[in-house]
């Protein structure tokens, strides 16, 4: 199977929760055999963050100045392409909507990796510039990185026939177990790009646990932080961290936090990236709570939830032996149910499945 994705970027991990996900899955699908043709803008900030040139496996990565350099080298492999998609966030996603339309791929799909934040701009009358005037309505399947009512919320209000969940992931080989490193030793550690619709519960499951133990060490990494976040004299920082050192982040700090945007975790069903990789790495996970975090792991032995400051700070204060047990339950059940290997074959069965019910449609228009 080919597959054409025009994407956010896979070349650049900063402030930019699409590429590890992508890279992982890419993998994936061309260790089962499949092709993959990935393009994406070369935006200058990206560029100059670019952690990645080559698609794992062997694919392809198209980087791009100008739209008409995409059509150019689009083209040919749209005209022998099983699978052509888009994605939320490409820069260029209502003319690459209109480009896989008319294409020749025998599937045309459309993959929300923001769901909840596309339905939430579309409520409040804000605009969404990767999704044209006819929504997602002409689109064989439309895929969503979260599941729940996000989902009827595809269908009511961008109009898609046929919609599935596919859930992030993650790489085992990549993200695994590693020996403590000193640089990014902690009692918390969090990791992840500022986002405003999640400053609230960072700051009271982050900023004020730091505030009420003034002698434990805390670890924050990720882009686009400034001067008026509440910064206490034991939070740390550190201003982006490349993907290959997430896995000695995680497994340096005691407990490792997790915050899902506000828009996601109130659809819920709603697993980060992070997530999952924190989880493969084995490191204990202190999270915010959603309606249907417990599909994903079993609170209290596999994930430890909070939603005050005050249970944030118990947290800490399980003991070394408990976090490692809940740490090593989380790995094994991330193995068994959540790595790239697994949604690669998630993905196949609902291609096939799009595939079958097209089919049947086609058969019994003819009859």
């Amino acid at each position: 199977m080919k597959l054409v994705i025009f994407g956010l970027s896979v070349s650049s991990s900063w402030g930019n929760g699409h590429a590890t996900l992508w890279r992982g899955l890419c993998g994936a699908l061309a260790r089962r055999g499949h092709d993959i043709v990935f393009l994406e803008r070369d935006l200058p900030f990206y560029a100059s963050h670019r952690d990645l040139t080559d698609l794992p496996g062997g694919g392809q990565l198209i980087l791009y100045r100008e739209w008409q350099n995409a059509l150019d080298a689009a083209a040919p492999h749209l005209a022998d392409a099983d699978v052509a998609m888009v994605t939320s966030y490409c820069p260029d996603g209502v003319v690459a909507t209109d480009l896989v339309l008319l294409s020749a791929a025998q599937l045309k799909v459309f993959y929300d990796l923001d769901t909840p934040v596309t339905l939430s701009r579309l409520a409040e009358g804000l605009p969404v510039d990767y999704i044209g005037p006819r929504g997602l309505a002409d689109f064989d399947v439309v895929l969503s990185y979260t599941g729940g009512r996000s989902l009827d919320g595809l269908r009511r209000q961008l109009g898609a026939r046929r919609v599935a969940p596919l859930y992030g992931s993650v790489d085992p080989d990549i993200h695994k177990p590693v020996p403590v490193d000193e640089r990014f030793r902690a009692d918390l550690g969090y990791l992840g790009t500022f986002a405003a619709d999640r400053q609230a519960a960072v700051r009271e499951l982050f900023v004020e646990p730091a505030r009420g133990l003034p002698h434990s060490r805390f670890l924050l990494a990720g882009s686009m932080y400034d001067g008026s976040f509440p910064w206490q004299p034991n939070i740390f920082f550190i201003d982006h961290l490349a993907p290959a050192d997430h896995p000695a982040f995680y497994c340096s700090t005691r407990l490792t936090l997790n915050v899902t945007r506000r828009s996601m975790a109130e659809t819920g069903y709603c697993p980060s990236g992070r997530l999952f990789e924190a989880t493969a790495c084995g490191a204990p996970v202190l999270s915010d709570c959603w309606v249907g975090l417990d599909q994903f792991f079993e609170p209290g032995s596999e994930i430890l939830l909070a939603g005050s400051t005050e249970e944030a700070i118990a947290a800490l204060d399980r003991s070394p032996k408990e976090l490692r047990r809940i740490g090593s339950a989380a790995r094994e059940h991330t193995l068994a149910k959540h790595t790239a290997a697994i949604r690669a074959v998630e993905l196949e069965r609902i291609l096939d499945q799009t595939w079958g019910s097209r089919a049947e449609s086609a058969e019994m228009e003819t009859v």
